[in-house]
């Protein structure tokens, strides 16, 4: 396979942004990571920020790119207007929009809304990785998670995203940990919390059975002072019960505790919510969220024209 590089894939976060130079079979020809994420694009300006790094991994002037996440945000460097759920995979990476004024052929992927009245939502990036993992979801009925700042849960029919929801746990662990009276229990820098610590387990066991976590959370504190409980132990209890509280709210919602549930997710936080699962008595099929986006990128590419159909990484 070649190593000439044919198209640029961007995953752009809100605090991240990934850049992959791919061969024209998809391959990853070269890779960087940096902390320009959408807060610090709009400052430095977005096409500024991918051609330094598209320049400095010696890309030609003109090469294509395919992006995800929120730079197609309202916010970001064009609106790419959100797809209405339910909508197939393929009709969502189809519909790419166009970054006017740039010397290069930019296409951004749009991101998905549910206009459901009593269950308001949008998602961005989240859909590319559910174009990543279609060998998974291409075909009958699934539930996916997708564990983050703000934790996505999906229903997959046939292709298609059906509806989705999102719980905020990331966030809600780190505003609790650092903005609350927890902050005592937690200190300056939570520690990391492991799957095989028992607290974090008996924690969310008190929130898979019960889901009601408003009372416990304060707990956290009072086992402090009563008992005893450490600066690490409360970071792995407050994260027990919020994990617990997220993967017991979504499994009532969705009626799915038969079967297996996808988790799309990297890193250390998959082990934790497969740990939950599986106190939970629920099936687990593990995919890598990394490996994940930039298939999706490369389907939305294919998907647009800019790699050519048929070819295999």
């Amino acid at each position: 396979m070649s190593a000439v590089p044919t198209i640029a894939a961007i995953d752009w976060g809100t605090t991240r942004l990934r850049v992959w130079l791919l061969d024209a079979g998809g391959a990853v020809v070269d890779e960087r990571r940096s902390d320009e994420g959408l807060l610090t694009a709009q400052h430095k300006g977005f096409a500024t920020v991918l051609d330094r790094h598209l320049r400095d991994m010696a890309a030609p002037e003109n090469l294509p790119a395919i992006v995800c996440g929120m730079a197609g945000a309202r916010q970001g460097w064009v609106e790419a207007p959100y797809v209405e759920v339910p909508a197939s995979l393929g009709d969502i990476l189809g519909s790419a929009v166009s970054v006017p004024g740039v010397g290069r052929d930019i296409r951004i992927v749009p991101g998905l809304a549910q206009r459901n009245p009593r269950a308001p939502d949008v998602m961005r990036g989240e859909e590319t990785q559910l174009a990543g993992i279609t060998k998974l979801i291409g075909s009958g009925s699934h539930l996916v998670c997708m564990p983050g700042t703000h934790s996505k849960w999906v229903i997959a029919e046939g292709g298609a995203i059906q509806g989705f929801g999102t719980w905020p746990t990331g966030e809600m662990f780190s505003v609790l940990s650092q903005h609350s009276i927890l902050r005592h229990s937690i200190g300056d820098k939570p520690a990391a919390v492991s799957p095989d610590s028992q607290v974090f387990r008996d924690w969310c066991q008190e929130a898979l059975f019960d889901g009601d976590i408003g009372a416990r959370l304060f707990s956290i504190r009072a086992a402090g002072l009563l008992s005893g409980l450490g600066q690490d132990d409360a970071a792995a209890a407050l994260s027990g019960l919020l994990i617990g509280a997220e993967v017991a709210s979504a499994i009532r919602r969705f009626a799915r505790r038969e079967a297996p549930v996808v988790l799309v997710v990297s890193g250390a936080l998959g082990a934790l919510y497969a740990e939950a699962m599986r106190l939970d008595g629920i099936a687990v099929t593990i995919a890598d969220a990394d490996e994940a986006v930039l298939a999706g990128l490369v389907a939305a590419a294919r998907r647009n024209g800019m790699l050519a159909e048929g070819m295999v990484k």
